[in-house]
């Protein structure tokens, strides 16, 4: 599964949720019409009848949420959906979720940690990497020579003293 986003709240009487989507566009989940919400360490398929894309994310209807308390009781659940069903990426492009995890090395072969998250800046993409310290590198060309997803690692442009 492929964490897409988040119930943050029930959205009047009717069993509709709002979710905040950390996808790039706002509205992607809404091409999706099964979504799988995370229940005791397990994701559990909900139909989505209707969307409604909003500034800050989307509604949704969900079948057998059919009233607020009903809603109320998926506030802080992540939203989720199968890998198989996300479109194919384009060359030297990449989901988030495969980059978290990698070993990053730069260019000497010095091992500077793992990417534990991404950072949306505006301008491009950042890599937080936990190692013997914290650093934020960012993810343009550049920067980032390989990334290795079969091998597990990204190598980077990036001194180890930065």
């Amino acid at each position: 599964m492929v964490v897409m986003g988040r119930v943050v709240a029930p959205h009047g009487v009717r069993g509709w949720v709002r979710v905040r989507p950390f996808t790039e566009r706002s509205d992607s989940l809404a091409d999706y019409s099964c979504w799988w919400l995370e229940s005791d360490a397990a994701w559990v398929p909900w139909t989505v009848e209707s969307v409604e894309t909003h500034r800050l994310g989307l509604s949704a209807k969900l079948q057998g949420c059919d009233d607020r308390d009903a809603a109320a009781a998926l506030t802080k659940v992540q939203v989720a959906v199968p890998r198989s069903a996300l479109p194919r990426t384009a060359v030297n492009e990449y989901y988030w979720s495969d980059l978290i995890g990698l070993e990053v090395s730069n260019a000497e072969g010095e091992t500077l940690g793992n990417v534990t998250s991404l950072i949306e800046t505006g301008a491009n993409d950042v890599l937080v990497v936990a190692g013997e310290r914290e650093r934020l590198i960012p993810f343009i060309a550049p920067v980032i020579l390989e990334v290795d997803l079969e091998g597990g690692r990204v190598r980077v442009d990036w001194a180890a003293d930065y």
